[in-house]
């Protein structure tokens, strides 16, 4: 095989096999409830699958999955809602009992560089609560756009002046 196909397929395989990335995860409380976003950077249009779980008395205890089972005691209470780029855990009625590291696993389908994993430590009595307005940040186009049309919107308010 020529020299220069080799580097150029090497390099295609390697900028597409890390195909998402865990930007950021974050846990608060909204009302009895927890919810657990788990935002990620995705670079490809394959199929996304994810795992929440929590490790307490050092065990690893499944939440919600699409990797694995999820273990009895969680799945009448936990389900997921899926976005572009956010995928968020929401657990009811959330208790003491329910504290411990939290870790959001994500895997895109063909994606040989493994699972991108993070984990956030959970303590009821120092959640935030979730803020309605946070919910509309997800997706900071809209805010874009509000900010931009702005002085349109002032500049219309002073000519009916």
């Amino acid at each position: 095989m020529n020299p220069t196909v080799s580097i150029a397929v090497i390099l295609t395989v390697l900028q597409a096999a890390h195909c998402q990335m865990i930007k950021d995860l974050s846990a608060c409380l909204l009302g009895q409830s927890l919810r657990v976003d788990c935002r990620y950077e995705n670079k490809t249009s394959n199929p996304l699958t994810y795992e929440f779980s929590i490790t307490k008395d050092n065990r690893k205890h499944v939440i919600h999955s699409t990797i694995s089972v999820s273990e009895n005691i969680y799945r009448s209470r936990a389900n997921v809602t899926m976005q572009k780029n956010l995928v968020c855990l929401y657990l009811q009625s959330f208790t003491t009992s329910d504290e411990g590291v939290y870790m959001c696993e994500l895997k895109a389908t063909n994606d040989y560089t493994g699972n991108q994993i993070k984990n956030i430590t959970v303590i009821k009595d120092k959640l935030e609560k979730c803020a309605g307005f946070s919910l509309l940040i997800q997706n900071t186009s809209w805010l874009l756009l509000l900010l931009l049309s702005l002085p349109l919107l002032q500049a219309v308010d002073f000519v009916s002046l």
